[in-house]
């Protein structure tokens, strides 16, 4: 019985590990669905195009995670970039609508590839600062982590059973607050649906992919596509590659980010804005919660591909019960989800003592939501915290 629970040939060696693969993609998918949602819309996304980007990213997700599992035998776990779609809702639709998007997005999967591919351009993304980086994802979060605040003055009765279940679940079972904050909002929505008469066409539940011909601009390049890019390095990738490390495996560089990146690119045209590897999933797939034995922790990445697949079949139900959402609820449950998320990137922000100023500049030039040039906040963030890093850093001929 001792070995069968060790990883042995008996179900209770399977157990751990299925379950565990199940809880993490399902605590990610829920905690963040509404995020990327949100940030679909914003650069132009129509409610089928969201959903088909929710849908194509579950099932590259999932062939990514099968497949990487399998052949290296280490529970690999992959997800969407949370972090990139907060970015997304904090910017402006382009110019040139949804299709300039999708090229962005495609541009930004051909980065991760190439990424993997030429190791060299890893290292010159890691020599930015990671407080600069820090605080611009917490710049970009900023507005979307006070909508709770907004929606609650406006419409207290609504927004407010949210909040309340948010808080308990935060008190309570932390790791499914977010989860059990979309419930009350779905609770929400059914009762208002009640009061309103407002149904949705069975047509409307059906996933479908829809497909948009990518088009470019070098404003959504700059704008959207490297911001999409760094951030997703930065608070997914790398930290991704850690979290594994520090659990004992080593997960190939090469393979894992050219499989997201090519996910990424080929999910681009169906709305998958971005493909990266999981950093808090992966701590729930490949540590102690998917068994004792770390060799067969491997299944929980397969369970959890699997999960991904059953997932997908809900992205049409959850893009339909978004577009009849009153007015707030979404924003605040993805404002909720990335209070933590919030939290963290102040923190990697202010850390440091020595180039807090550049880090402060960044933060306040992402928060400020400036469009210059048709480039969004996020990219002239990094130049001036780059910038004023530059100018504070660099030795003067006094000083010498």
């Amino acid at each position: 019985m001792e070995r069968e629970v060790a990883g042995g040939p008996g179900s209770g060696g399977l157990q751990q590990p299925i379950s565990a693969g199940i809880i993490a993609v399902l605590v990610g998918y829920t905690s963040s669905f509404a995020v990327v949602l949100t940030g679909l819309h914003a650069v132009g996304a129509t409610s089928a195009q969201a959903a088909s980007g929710l849908l194509v990213m579950c099932l590259t997700q999932a062939a990514g995670m099968i497949w990487l599992s399998r052949r290296h035998r280490i529970p690999v776990v992959l997800a969407w970039s949370t972090p990139g779609a907060a970015l997304l809702a904090g910017t402006a639709t382009p110019d040139g609508g949804w299709a300039v998007a999708v090229g962005a997005f495609l541009v930004a999967g051909a980065a991760y590839v190439l990424t993997g591919l030429w190791p060299a351009l890893g290292r010159l993304i890691g020599l930015i600062p990671a407080p600069i980086a820090q605080a611009m994802l917490a710049g970009v979060l900023l507005e979307l982590c006070l909508a709770p605040v907004g929606a609650l003055r406006d419409d207290p009765w609504t927004i407010l059973p949210v909040v309340v279940v948010w808080l308990a679940g935060v008190r309570f079972v932390p790791r499914w607050a977010a989860p059990a904050a979309f419930v009350a909002a779905g609770v929400v929505i059914g009762v208002d649906m009640i009061r309103t008469g407002t149904t949705i066409a069975g047509s409307d539940l059906l996933p479908q992919l829809t497909f948009t011909t990518p088009h470019w601009s070098w404003a959504a390049l700059v704008g959207i596509a490297l911001p999409l890019y760094v951030v997703t390095m930065a608070s997914q990738n790398v930290p991704g590659f850690a979290i594994m490390k520090s659990l004992g495996y080593d997960v190939p560089w090469r393979d894992s980010l050219v499989t997201a990146g090519a996910a990424t690119m080929l999910g681009a045209s169906s709305g998958g804005h971005s493909v990266n590897l999981a950093a808090i999933s992966a701590a729930l797939a490949g540590g102690p919660p998917a068994g004792p034995d770390p060799q067969r922790r491997w299944i929980a990445a397969q369970s959890g591909g699997w999960t991904y697949v059953v997932l997908a079949v809900t992205s049409a139900a959850l893009a339909a019960l978004v577009a009849v959402a009153p007015v707030g609820v979404i924003a605040t449950v993805a404002g909720l989800a990335l209070l933590g998320t919030l939290a963290a990137a102040f923190e990697g922000a202010v850390s440091e003592p020595a180039g807090r100023e550049a880090a402060v500049i960044t933060f306040l030039v992402a928060a400020s939501g400036i469009t210059i040039l048709g480039i969004g906040s996020a990219f002239w963030a990094l130049i001036a915290g780059l910038v004023v890093h530059l100018v504070l850093r660099r030795p003067t001929g006094r000083h010498r």
